[in-house]
C-alpha cells in the first residue's frame, strides 16, 4: 500500500470518526443560552391558549410551554425563559437579528418564511387552518354568504393573503379591512366595525371565549380554507441549536405516544420497556449527540409535561377553550402528530 493511499485512508477514517464517533459540538446559540442562563423566547402579544399573560402576570400557552421545555432540557430549569412579546411585523426581524433564540408565536411554516427570512422551522406543534367568525345576529351559516360584508383581518400575515384568495376563488364580493396588529383587528370586530373577522380557527375560538362578554353571540363558520402548520423557528446557521429545539418537541410527542408524562414520570422511571428506558436516559444517552445532559427528557417531562398534557391544559378539555385534538391527535389515534424515532 502506497504512502498516499495510507494517508488517504487515515484521513477518511479520521473524518468518519469525526462524523460518527464523537458528540456534536455545541453551537454558538446553545453556548450563548448556557452562558446566559436563559432562553430568549419570542411570543405573541396575547393569543390565549398559545401565548398570553394570565391574571397573575405569568406567560402561559402551548407556545410558551415549548420554550419552557427547551429551557428545561438545556438548563434544567423550565422557568429560565425571557419572554419577548412580538407583533407579526416584528417577529422575523427579531429572529434574524438574534434578539431571540426561539420564535414560538403561533406562526405558520411557509416556504418564503423558511427559505427567505433566514429562519429554520423546527417542527409542527399545532395543525390549524383559517376560518371566519361572525355575529349570530346576521344569520350567516356559511362563509359563502358573506357577499357585501366587511371582514377584519391583520396585515402582514398569511391570513390576509389567504382571505383574499378565498374570496376571489369563491366569487365573494366582500371588503377586507386591514389592521396593523392583531388586537386592533379583533377589537374592531367585537365593536361592530366589521361583520366578520378572519384568522386561524384556534385563535377565533380563543377570542370568542376570552374577549367576548357573550361567547354564544358569535359563531365560527364551518369553512376552513387554508393549511396553517404552526411551530417554533430558530435562526439559520446553527445546526446544533436547531437540533436541540427540534428534538425537544419530538421528545414531548414521543413521550405521549409511550404513555409517559408529568403525572406518572416517577413510576415510569422504573419501567423495563426498552423504548421508555431509552427515552428517559435509563439505557442509551440521547443527550450526548445534542450536547445535553443524559436526563434532558426527564427534566422536560417533570417540569413541563408531554405534548398531550401541554395541549390539554392550554387548549383542550383542561382549558377554557375546550378544543378537540382533531388533526393534533397522535398518529395512532387518527391525527397527524408523529415523532421520528428517538434512538
Amino acid at each position: 500500500m502506497s504512502h498516499l493511499t495510507t494517508l488517504a485512508m487515515a484521513l477518511l477514517m479520521g473524518l468518519g470518526g469525526m462524523a460518527f464517533g464523537l458528540p456534536a459540538h455545541a453551537g454558538e446559540l446553545l453556548q450563548g443560552v448556557q452562558a446566559r442562563g436563559a432562553v430568549r423566547c419570542g411570543v405573541s402579544s396575547g393569543v390565549p391558549g398559545f401565548s398570553a399573560l394570565n391574571a397573575q402576570g405569568r406567560w402561559q400557552g402551548l407556545d410558551v410551554d415549548v420554550c419552557r421545555a427547551v429551557a428545561a432540557a438545556v438548563l434544567g430549569r423550565a422557568d429560565a425563559v425571557a419572554f419577548t412579546p412580538l407583533t407579526s411585523q416584528q417577529r422575523f426581524a427579531a429572529l434574524q437579528a438574534r434578539q431571540i433564540d426561539v420564535l414560538s408565536r403561533n406562526t405558520t411554516w411557509t416556504l418564503t418564511r423558511d427559505a427567505g427570512l433566514n429562519a429554520h422551522f423546527t417542527g409542527i406543534t399545532y395543525y390549524d387552518g383559517q376560518g371566519v367568525m361572525v355575529h349570530r345576529r346576521f344569520g350567516v351559516k356559511s362563509a359563502r354568504e358573506l357577499q357585501g360584508a366587511e371582514i377584519c383581518v391583520q396585515s402582514g400575515t398569511t391570513n390576509e393573503k389567504n382571505l383574499s384568495s378565498y374570496l376571489a376563488r369563491e366569487g365573494i364580493r366582500a371588503k377586507i379591512i386591514v389592521y396593523d396588529n392583531f388586537e386592533a383587528a379583533y377589537k374592531a370586530f367585537f365593536s361592530g366595525r366589521c361583520q366578520a373577522f378572519s384568522t386561524d380557527v384556534s385563535a377565533l375560538v380563543s377570542l370568542k371565549t376570552s374577549q367576548s362578554n357573550n361567547p354564544e353571540a358569535y359563531t365560527v363558520l364551518p369553512e376552513v380554507f387554508s393549511k396553517e402548520p404552526l411551530g417554533p423557528a430558530v435562526p439559520r446557521g446553527d445546526d446544533a441549536w436547531f437540533a436541540v429545539v427540534k428534538w425537544v418537541v419530538f421528545a414531548m410527542i414521543e413521550a405521549e405516544e409511550l404513555g409517559v408524562g408529568q403525572n406518572n414520570l416517577e413510576t415510569q422511571l422504573q419501567s423495563q420497556n426498552p423504548a421508555i428506558k431509552r427515552l428517559l436516559g435509563q439505557s442509551e444517552d440521547l443527550g450526548k449527540p445534542l450536547g445535553l445532559p443524559k436526563d434532558w427528557v426527564v427534566q422536560v417531562l417533570r417540569q413541563v409535561g408531554n405534548y398531550g398534557e401541554v395541549f390539554d391544559r392550554n387548549l383542550g378539555q383542561g382549558s377554557p377553550l375546550k378544543l378537540q385534538r382533531g388533526m393534533n391527535a397522535l398518529w395512532t389515534q387518527g391525527g397527524l402528530m408523529y415523532a421520528p424515532p428517538l434512538r
